[in-house]
């Protein structure tokens, strides 16, 4: 099929053979494009499981419903103006979400003002507070339902000591709306058309895995730099 296209293209190129591929598959460096833009970014922050093929189904008809199956994590920093995917980490599902924040967060070039870090709240973390202040950003993070004043004086401490007490104050509800947490649902769209393009990896190996996931991402950066769907509220 490959042949055939690059025949119809007027290219004399060779193609590589399927082993070839996979051998370089796993030192691909592969570069996710984003568009530049103007102002502060937005960034929402979220992660979904990706289903690995192999012997999972084999084992599930052997063992039994009760097999566990294994995948991998996939935790995205995606734009909240553009939409684009602006930061991706990979991991076994062994991995919490919340400490895969940081790396998020390190793929952000220190050049460009990271103004709102918006997740849920599993992310409601020391680890997770203190590396957004580092970034001088505010965490819109809803504290957990249980949660307590944090001790300390730290920046992120402090930070998410005035977001407990605002929730308090106002109530859940309110302090969604007040704080624009409801754009997250963005990312979780993002998953859903990362899943429609990719909803399993192919690949047996972690890093062809990764680069797998990461090509799967440039691809979706692509089609939304091609454009948007925008839409209008009529009436």
């Amino acid at each position: 099929m490959v042949e055939s296209m690059l025949h119809l293209a007027g290219l004399d190129w060779a193609v590589p053979d399927f082993s070839t591929l996979s051998r370089r598959q796993k030192d691909l460096q592969v570069r996710i494009p984003v568009q530049k833009k103007q102002g502060c970014l937005h960034l929402l922050v979220d992660s979904t499981g990706i289903k690995m093929m192999g012997e999972g189904e084999w084992k599930v008809k052997k063992h039994g419903a009760d097999y566990r199956r294994q995948w991998r994590k996939l935790h995205l920093g995606v734009d909240a103006q553009t939409l684009e995917i602006r930061a991706m980490e990979v991991t076994d599902n062994r991995t919490g979400d919340a400490t895969m924040l940081p790396e998020l967060l390190s793929q952000i070039p220190a050049s460009e003002e990271l103004m709102t870090v918006t997740t849920d709240g599993a992310y409601d973390t020391r680890l997770c507070h203190a590396a957004i202040a580092e970034r001088g950003a505010a965490a819109i993070i809803p504290p957990r339902r249980n949660g307590q004043l944090w001790k300390g004086n730290s920046q992120g401490n402090q930070a998410r000591n005035e977001s407990l007490r605002a929730v308090k104050y106002l109530g859940r509800t309110l302090w969604k709306k007040w704080t624009g947490y409801h754009r997250r649902s963005l990312v979780e769209t993002k998953m859903h058309c990362f899943k429609l393009l990719a909803d399993r990896v192919k690949s047996r190996d972690f890093d062809r895995q990764v680069a797998e996931l990461q090509i799967c991402a440039a691809i979706l950066n692509r089609f939304t730099a091609l454009g948007t769907l925008h839409t209008v509220r009529m009436g």
